[in-house]
């Protein structure tokens, strides 16, 4: 139940360095990397001092040249905080600091103050603190009002009743939601997981939860009888808990929040139950928070008697702990003076500044300091981060002469837009210079219902924001052989489902031990030997599998979901001539690939998170096969003729998909290909040979563990090992580095080295005069890319808070998602080794098109617009008559003046890379 999409997507409304800051402090999440981070690239050139300058230049507008406190500009001020920083430190941190550590000793290395005697550095600390004390102490900010019981209960008494709740809740959501994992199913689902709740911990059996068993009985009995729904209890808790109304949306969010996993989950299934992996159930975020109520006021009235020693009834706890809450205490002398010591280093104020600065100029300087505290540097130094790739990447498109590849391409491959594509494109071109490569959203517009011939239900490979309307199925092509097989598969699952549950029980569960003896051997190789174990499978694999069709005619019969089974002719045409149109294809080679891809490893519990985003986290093989089968047939290309657009019988399609982890490229129903295109086809598949064998290599230099002398084969050798290896957590890195994307024709980019950074997608300005196909495009596009950014983007910033953490230590649960251990919330976001090579940058988007064109769109598209203006993505568009690139920002769309021109590496890409591990400058490569 993987899905890319922006992890802030609740917050969109706001621009987006205002909705990091407010979404951390509502959910606890960092909204920047940590300030040493940024310390640590700017030593190593990732970002410049220049580049920091620029951006406080810009964010401070005509504040920037002001004068604070008679001494210095705002601006320089601010600069020299931003690059220096000022340590945090407070409390009795501070005192040992002071009295311990040599900074009263010396001054810090980047000090603008001549080198000092100790003795004069102690007269600044001292000078600093006499200043302060001049100065009144700032105001103190309002504490929060905390809203939910638990958060005042911990704070005033250090007991967290969610630890009491959380256990059994999990327990009861994962049994609810499970999907086929558990052994038996949940009774009573159909009636709703409030009604269930009641039956289950209304019997004496629920005094089991433990000391607070009695309570919950008794509550769920009171709330048996009244017999009211989920929303009427959820009120009545609200009263009992003593919430007034005006409260009651921030205390039901933060009840939501607290387990927002399976909240998350609940609320999934109730708006997309056509996305579950197997059982449609009745879920409601309703029936959630009622129950989830019933366990706070139970676990609260027990906490509160025997922990709090409070008799009162549950409406009056909440005053009673805010009553006992003590005020935040005010920065002492020390940690002011702290501060103003630090900027008198930076800024080269000696004691004597100092001590002639008066009450309102230690004031002004103290407000600049509590204005420009440590998330707003963090903000601008990543502000800065941001802007020194944006423009590196500027300089390569913006200087990069077109190359228009072939004028008469053999071969024309359709991939999916994803920035994976991208390698594997540029080197599909470099082994054969008769190959022209485009780029697509991976479901290439084949928007459907599909069930496989192997899939036990029907899933939808389209983006999360559409809903299908259309149901596809794969059939065997001969029934005798498809019946005969079906039944060994279902033989092979009985068997299987047998020693499974059988394992859990004494008798059968002895003999599964004994018979287990016999898989150390597969065992072994898969974890030592994985490669071996891969080819050794498929010698010993059954017979291939036997032909099959897909059946994407309209049937009249009623599918098992959506409104269609298959597709009329006339939609199967739309489909064919929208996407050719989108990606600006004019003349067609003879012969046409239109690749999807997906993900296939051993021993990944994140494996959709891998597969096309395009396909809401399934594989692209069917639609790009359902599409071939469309483009092919002679009904549909009559009537493309009808419409202007002629594919004669020269031109044959040919649907396929490849493995991201593996490399592995399938190309399907090859034995349809016309003899006069045989040829063809086999130069295709050698040139896929080659290139995904470079493409391999390019990406084994990210695995630390494959040395730099490896040659293309033994690389191809390792990725299809490392997808399956038993023990490996890292089969790809999925779309880690992802940064930028490129509307346009494939000629700005072709001979660029791109670093797999770039999602790219074909579009043709020229053909293109109202604008109406880019609009569709963008549509479709940016949901996408702007998800898996933002996605990864959050996931690196706080790998636990917007991330899942480390995928080692997680089980499945439900078949619905995953749980750290045996028992936690389910984890969302993406685990750590999908991130730690991760850059995290908001998405650049340059569009091939005029910036009038692009803005008379952004009028008229108010989702787009709101994106833009909020600065969730950046957008940039490229002059399609030349190389003027115009950068969108406060003042609109202006004109990107290059700083320096991209490099030119001879030998291919494997010049511009071979040796290096890190992220690599965007470079032009000549063979």
């Amino acid at each position: 139940m993987f899905i890319h999409h922006n992890t802030l997507h609740a917050f969109e409304d706001r621009p987006f360095e205002e909705a990091v800051v407010a979404a951390g402090r509502r959910l606890g999440c960092a909204p920047f990397l940590p300030e040493e981070r940024y310390r640590t690239e700017l030593a190593r050139g990732r970002l410049t001092a220049s580049d920091v300058t620029a951006v406080l230049g810009e964010d401070l507008g005509e504040r920037g040249p002001e004068t604070v406190a008679g001494l210095i500009s705002r601006l320089e001020l601010r600069r020299l905080v931003t690059l220096g920083g000022i340590p945090e430190e407070s409390g009795a941190t501070l005192a040992w600091r002071l009295a311990e550590s040599p900074c009263l000793e010396r001054l810090r290395p980047d000090a603008a103050l001549a080198a000092r005697e100790p003795a004069e550095v102690r007269v600044l600390f001292d000078a600093s603190l006499a200043a302060i004390r001049r100065a009144p102490s700032p105001p103190l900010a309002t504490p929060p009002r905390l809203v939910r019981h638990r958060d005042l209960l911990l704070e005033v008494h250090g007991v967290d009743v969610d630890e009491l709740v959380h256990p059994v809740l999990i327990r009861f959501c994962a049994a609810y939601l499970d999907q086929g994992l558990a052994q038996t199913s949940f009774p009573g689902r159909e009636r709703g997981m409030y009604t269930c709740f009641l039956d289950l911990y209304g019997s004496p059996a629920a005094r089991l939860v433990g000391s607070w068993g009695p309570e919950l009985v008794a509550l769920v009995g009171s709330e048996r009888r009244s017999t009211r729904s989920a929303l009427a209890s959820i009120e009545a808790s609200l009263g009992a808990l003593g919430v007034p109304s005006g409260e009651w949306r921030e205390m039901l969010e933060d009840t939501v929040l607290a387990l927002r996993g399976f909240a998350g989950m609940v609320r999934q299934l109730e708006k997309r139950p056509d996305r579950v992996p197997a059982h449609e159930l009745p879920a409601r975020l309703e029936d959630f928070v009622a129950v989830r109520l019933l366990f706070e006021r139970a676990a609260l009235a027990h906490v509160a008697r025997t922990e709090a020693s409070f008799s009162g009834p549950l409406s009056e706890l909440r005053d009673h702990l805010h009553r006992s809450r003590l005020p935040p205490a005010p920065p002492s002398e020390l940690e002011r003076a702290w501060r103003l010591f630090h900027l008198a280093q930076l800024a080269g104020l000696d004691a004597a500044v100092l001590e002639h600065l008066g009450t309102p100029e230690v004031e002004a300087l103290e407000r600049e300091l509590c204005e420009h505290d440590g998330v707003e540097r963090r903000r601008i130094l990543h502000l800065a981060y941001e802007r020194h790739l944006r423009h590196r990447f500027y300089d390569a498109v913006a200087g990069h002469a077109p190359d228009h590849g072939p004028s008469e391409p053999a071969i024309q491959a359709l991939f999916c837009l994803d920035e994976r594509e991208e390698s594997f494109r540029r080197h599909l071109e470099e082994v054969d210079e008769g190959i022209e490569t485009l780029g697509a959203a991976g479901f290439y517009g084949v928007a459907m219902y599909y069930r496989g011939e192997g899939d036990a239900h029907p899933r939808p490979l389209c983006p999360v924001n559409v809903r299908p309307e259309h149901y596809v199925a794969e059939t065997p092509a001969d029934s005798g052989i498809a019946r005969w097989e079906r039944l060994g598969r279902r033989g092979a699952g009985l068997v299987g489902q047998s020693i499974h549950v059988g394992s859990r029980t004494f008798v059968r569960g002895s003999l599964v031990a004994l018979l287990g003896v016999a898989s150390i051997v597969p065992l072994v190789l898969r974890v030592v030997f994985p490669w071996i174990a891969q080819k050794l499978g498929r010698a010993r694999a059954p017979l291939p599998k036997p032909p099959t069709r897909l059946a994407v005619d309209r049937d009249e019969t009623a599918p098992p979901i959506g409104r269609h089974t298959g597709f009329t002719v006339d939609e199967q045409a739309a489909i064919v001539d929208t996407l050719l149109s989108n990606a600006g294809v004019g003349r067609l080679a003879p012969l046409v690939l239109v690749l999807g891809h997906g993900s296939v490893s051993l021993n990944n519990p994140h494996e959709s998170a891998h597969d096309c985003g395009a396909c809401g986290g399934g594989r692209g093989g069917p639609n790009a096969r359902a599409f071939a089968q469309m483009a092919n047939d002679p009904r549909v290309r009559r009537l493309l003729a009808e419409r202007g657009r002629s594919i004669d019988g020269g031109t044959w399609f040919v649907g396929g998909e490849r493995n991201t982890s593996s490399n592995e490229v399938t190309l399907f129903v090859l034995d349809g290909v016309p003899e006069t295109h045989r040829a063809l086809l086999a130069r295709a598949r050698r040139s896929i040979d080659r290139a995904r064998e470079r493409e391999a290599h390019e990406r084994c230099r990210r695995f630390d563990i494959v040395p730099a002398w490896f040659p293309p084969r033994a690389a191809a050798m390792h990725v299809e090992g490392r997808a399956a290896d038993l023990a490996q957590p890292r089969p790809e890195y999925g779309h880690a580095t992802n940064a930028f994307c490129v509307v346009g024709r494939r000629a700005r980019t072709r001979g660029l080295f791109l670093d797999r950074r770039a999602f790219l997608v074909s579009y043709d300005p020229t053909r293109d005069p109202s604008g109406a196909i880019l609009e569709r495009s963008l549509a479709a596009v940016v949901p996408v890319v702007a998800g898996i950014n933002l996605e990864y983007f959050f996931g690196y910033v706080d790998p636990v808070g917007y991330g899942c953490g480390t995928k080692l230590p997680h089980n499945v649960t439900s078949l619905l998602g995953v749980m750290d251990g045996a028992a936690s919330d389910l984890r969302t976001g993406l685990p750590w080794q999908m991130l730690e090579i991760h850059e995290p940058v908001r998405l650049t988007l340059v569009v091939e098109q005029t910036p009038e064109r692009l803005a008379r769109l952004l009028e008229t598209s108010a989702p787009l617009r709101r994106l833009v203006e909020n600065r969730w993505f950046v957008l940039a568009c490229l002059d399609p008559d030349g190389s003027t690139l115009w950068h969108h920002g406060s003042k609109g769309f202006q004109p990107y003046v290059p700083e320096r021109p991209p490099a030119t590496v001879r030998g291919g890409s494997v010049a511009a890379y071979r040796g290096r591990r890190g992220p690599l400058p965007f470079v032009r490569v000549a063979p």
